[in-house]
């Protein structure tokens, strides 16, 4: 499988929407010497999310064919292009399920509308290489417990692991989870994820925020048996439980190592690690939910150790949100990370841009391009990730049109 170089860079692009790359170009160029800042002529990680669990962003609906499943798919990469980004997270493990012919776990339903059925081509393959042929990284965002956004294990194909393995299962929530608390369940979904890094050239390896499940009020995870079993030497099971995932986090990051595959592995958590009021060393925030409470995630310590290459977290709120301000969180990761080697990438709410459910600051085209201008303030901050592709493509306000016009006025490498 051809490709340019994995650092390549390429200013003309393919594709039909090329044509996208031009609007605010103008605006770009007049105002490159008012916005000419560290990253602008550098390297910079500028990325999108393509989520595909429930068809989310990619395809847009199940059982299209495989040549408009396709021609969707590269019409996000031309967009990507158009829009002078450089990375594309793909989901390719959106529900314990696969978009490559995988020997551990089913076709995904979201392709052909039945799980497990061979769609005819092998998308992670194909946006591979027609990633590379745009100049564009393609990281691979696997999900990793999550088996269905259902709780009827009769739904899942006869011979899905979830079916073949029940203790392995809980539902919660409305959904199944695998159990982080089995080390054969750790095991076995690190196999499932790291056949794709061996098979394909991909550009790195991405978890998105999802651990333990969210916090569902009146419900319970049935996790108290496995702790009994595990949980020996812990001072209780939000200590057993954050163990697990550490367990899965430095786990994988060896096997990539072993893997011989020279590849990034980053990391998306929810944008509040620990209120203040919770920990001093927690940001300046009020947020009802905490990664290190509520997912049993302790991304702080992740960063700190050096575990992971880069960290991508979601704050997706805006300036002078109080209970978690985009202009307050951003510095404290940007303390977190100094000095640790891990490179930070602001996650970015593009969906909420224009979205009429959103306050007031999200009616703005400017909000997003505000954050890359405090952004860049900030010496550890390299980047920024947009979620998603749908609304990079769309564009509901102009939201990602005034980021390019102020921010990006060429295409630019990633960060090494």
């Amino acid at each position: 499988m051809a490709r340019i170089g994995r650092r390549g860079f390429v200013v003309g692009a393919a594709g039909a929407l090329a044509a996208l790359a031009s609007a605010g170009d103008a605006a770009a160029s007049s105002a490159a010497g008012a916005t000419h800042g560290r990253h602008t002529a550098a390297r910079e990680f500028r990325g999108m999310w393509l989520a595909t669990v429930v068809n989310r962003d990619w395809p847009s609906r199940p059982a299209l064919t495989a040549a408009q499943q396709r021609a969707e798919l590269v019409a996000h990469l031309d967009t990507a292009v158009a829009r002078k980004l450089n990375v594309v997270i793909l989901q390719v493990r959106p529900t314990a399920d696969a978009l490559w012919p995988s020997p551990y776990e089913p076709w995904t339903e979201y392709l052909t509308g039945s799980q497990g059925q061979d769609p005819g081509w092998d998308p992670l393959g194909t946006a591979v290489c027609e990633a590379h042929r745009r100049d564009l990284e393609l990281h691979a965002w696997f999900n990793p417990y999550r088996v269905a956004v259902h709780t009827d294990p009769s739904r899942l194909v006869e011979n899905h692991p979830a079916r073949v393995h029940p203790e392995w299962v809980l539902p919660y929530g409305g959904k199944l989870y695998y159990n982080p608390g089995i080390p054969e369940v750790r095991s076995f979904v690190q196999d499932a994820m790291m056949d794709a890094v061996h098979r394909y050239d991909i550009d790195g390896v991405h978890f998105d925020d999802y651990f333990y499940p969210y916090p569902v009020a009146g419900q319970v995870f049935e996790d108290d048996e496995t702790y009994a079993r595990y949980g020996a030497g812990f001072p209780d099971k939000a200590a057993w439980r954050r163990d697990n995932t550490d367990r899965l986090v430095r786990e994988m990051v060896d096997r990539i190592k072993n893997s011989g595959k020279d590849i990034p592995f980053g990391i998306s958590p929810f944008g509040v690690w620990r209120n203040a009021a919770t920990d001093p060393l927690g940001s300046d925030t009020a947020a009802g939910v905490q990664t290190y409470d509520d997912l049993h995630a302790d991304t702080r310590t992740w960063v700190k150790e050096g575990w992971i290459d880069y960290v991508i977290p979601q704050i997706y709120w805006h300036i002078g949100f109080p209970v978690a301000d985009y202009a307050r969180l951003l510095p404290w990761w940007n303390d977190v990370v100094q000095d640790t080697g891990v490179d930070l990438y602001a996650g970015e709410a593009l969906y909420k841009a224009g979205d009429p459910a959103q306050p007031a600051p999200w009616q703005d085209p400017a909000e997003l391009s505000r954050h890359l201008t405090l952004a860049r303030t900030y010496e550890g901050v390299r980047g920024h990730c947009f979620f998603a592709a749908k609304e990079v493509m769309a564009d509901r306000i102009g939201a990602m049109a005034r980021v390019v016009a102020d921010h990006y006025p060429t295409r630019v490498r990633p960060p090494d």
